[in-house]
């Protein structure tokens, strides 16, 4: 355990000031054994305080390390973590909302890598929600870009779960590593195809996914007319999914592995021709940039830099607040480096984020 003097201070209120300062700090405190105090949680938030899927991704850590986890609970605006040993196993974490599932990931996922044993996490909440990456987007873009770092993520999406009912689950499975190679992002190479997925489940008729997909296509053509766009419809078996939702996602890949996304969810009073049209819009502006990663992956990397063993090089396009946090909150609790500068060698808006890790290496290997 942390010993009591030696308690990080963390403002849970500044730069970006929401869910993603709980997620890097709970995370690196674990793998790094430093106790930690969070103030001012969530503070400009219109609901400030920890909400059911902030508290579950805690949970999930603290069992995890078997660690202490102190005030913790809905709304609650600051807590204190001691992390313990990290074990792994199998654990389940529900947020009994539309909380989403791969916020719980991202919290989970740093600490299993280097845990004890391997993880087997079951993850509940929702698996396509507002204001936080799809179940999709974290399969067909966190995952193989994530996995430059040198591991493996397994995850099976059991149970689709939409807002405002949940009830989606995903089982991840993930085994220790010794250590994290740094990567190199740096090279886009020309795009080579876009593929993508879009999906009603529930009431919703299939026209929905043909409209969706139809006006994103169209949306496509304008700038790239080259390229075949292939977005397959798939209507949601009620077994598989809960409660009523619909939705886009659409990738783009290019020569040298890049991957980059849009998506967007129906909502009420939202026509499906204007889904499809956000989504593509969405995935057009991160093609613009000439970064290699689209804004939604660019925050998701910090923590890995941080934790490699040498120089990540990582191309984007604008730099964002979360990402600008990501770096603050891994220079605040490791000793990685992080720069960040403007390209020279283009006319496009793209910078590079060096950082030189730690090398934290799994002291269980």
């Amino acid at each position: 355990m942390a010993e009591e003097g030696d308690t990080v201070e963390i403002d849970g209120g500044i730069m970006e000031g929401g869910g993603q300062i709980l997620r890097i700090c709970t995370a690196l405190s674990c793998l790094l054994g430093k106790r930690i105090h969070i103030g001012s949680i969530r503070a400009g938030r219109s609901t400030p305080g920890l909400r059911p899927q902030h508290l579950s991704g805690l949970e999930t850590v603290r069992d995890l390390c078997a660690g202490q986890l102190e005030n913790a609970a809905i709304g609650s605006t600051d807590i204190t973590f001691t992390p313990g040993k990290l074990k792994g196993g199998a654990l389940t974490a529900d947020t009994k909302t539309a909380g989403s599932v791969c916020l719980l990931l991202q919290v989970s996922l740093p600490c299993a890598l280097y845990a004890e044993s391997p993880s087997e996490l079951v993850l509940k909440g929702g698996t396509n929600a507002e204001m936080a990456p799809q179940i999709d987007y974290t399969t067909m873009v966190f995952k193989p870009i994530a996995e430059h770092f040198s591991f493996k993520l397994d995850c099976d999406i059991r149970r689709r779960g939409y807002y405002p009912r949940g009830g989606g689950e995903i089982l991840v499975r993930v085994s220790p590593i010794r250590g994290l190679s740094p990567i190199n992002l740096t090279d886009r190479g020309t795009i080579t195809k876009i593929y993508g997925r879009a999906f009603v489940a529930g009431v919703l008729p299939y026209k929905v996914v043909k409209d969706m997909i139809s006006a994103a296509v169209r949306c496509i053509r304008k700038e790239l007319r080259d390229l075949y766009v292939n977005i397959q419809g798939v209507q949601e078996p009620s077994e598989k999914a809960v409660g009523n939702g619909s939705g886009i996602i659409i990738v783009a890949e290019t020569s040298t592995g890049c991957l980059f996304a849009g998506s967007a969810l129906g909502k009420r009073g939202v026509t499906a021709d204007r889904v499809g049209a956000e989504a593509a819009d969405i995935l057009l502006r991160n093609l613009r940039h000439g970064g290699c990663v689209d804004e939604y992956l660019q925050d998701q990397l910090i923590i890995f830099m941080a934790l490699a063993d040498g120089v990540s090089l990582l191309r984007t396009g604008p730099v964002t607040l979360h990402t600008q946090t990501a770096i603050h909150f891994a220079e605040t609790l490791t000793k990685a480096r992080f720069n960040v500068k403007k390209c020279e060698d283009s006319d496009s808006d793209s910078y590079i984020i060096e950082c030189r890790g730690i090398g934290l290496q799994n002291k269980n290997m």
